[in-house]
């Protein structure tokens, strides 16, 4: 059982280009957690713009980050211009030794895989970049929230809210959790079907993989890389 004594130490990772709604998800329900601190981290206590421009300002370096209870990875297309950086990665590698749970969202997860934390474990992830997870010897699994020991893997963007609210039980417990997402009045209701490949119409699927094409190449580019780097040997017609 979770000791709800214990003052939790949450950090999140921020980064120029992130998808805030990875960020911005988790936090509204994480911070909700009692005798919790949650920090925003990036390597340098300067603002950075998402993908779409909205600012955020970080709270604290990685160099002043205490050790972390949770840390979390946000995607966004941002998160393949870090893939070689040795400072962010060094930093998920080294947090996630300490860390009870570590926490990836969307393509979060291809930067826990480049710092070599997915090893072995069943993690899921954004629908465009499913398959590039075995690049970082992970597990494929086709989940909208995928728990695997201490990693906490959710898929696109809003499923961050349901991993969220996952960790949040697992940090304190389930009571805690349904309080939070009571007090959210998180009971999605969405006006369409079609929110994953499975239900999207076919016309629609298509064109979000157009939208999706460019940044995939440059992924797959990266993971065959990062493959080689970590030793990993892939099957590309497998």
């Amino acid at each position: 059982m979770p000791d709800l004594t214990k003052h939790l130490q949450i950090g999140a990772i921020v980064f120029p280009e992130i998808d805030q709604a990875d960020l911005t998800g988790p936090f509204e329900v994480l911070s909700c957690l009692p005798n919790t601190t949650f920090h925003v981290l990036w390597k340098e206590m300067v603002p950075v713009r998402d993908f779409r421009g909205l600012i955020l300002t970080p709270s604290g370096t990685f160099a002043a980050a205490p050790p972390l209870d949770l840390l979390i990875v946000p995607g966004g297309r941002g998160q393949e211009a870090l893939m070689d950086d040795e400072t962010v990665l060094a930093f998920i590698r080294t947090q996630s030794a300490i860390a009870s749970y570590v926490f990836s969202i969307c393509t979060g997860a291809l930067l826990c895989g480049a710092a070599g934390i997915l090893r072995g474990v069943r993690c899921t992830t954004h629908w465009s970049a499913h398959h590039l997870l075995r690049h970082f010897g992970a597990i494929p699994v086709d989940q909208r929230v995928a728990v695997d020991g201490k990693h906490i893997s959710a898929a696109g963007v809003t499923a961050g809210l349901d991993g969220a609210l996952r960790a949040a039980a697992l940090l304190r417990n389930d009571r805690t959790a349904r309080q939070i997402q009571l007090s959210l009045e998180y009971e999605p209701d969405p006006p369409f079907k079609g929110g994953s490949p499975h239900t999207a119409d076919p016309e629609v699927l298509e064109a979000a993989r157009a939208w999706y094409r460019p940044i995939n190449e440059a992924r797959l580019a990266t993971a065959r890389r990062v493959a080689q780097r970590l030793g990993i040997q892939i099957n590309e017609g497998g």
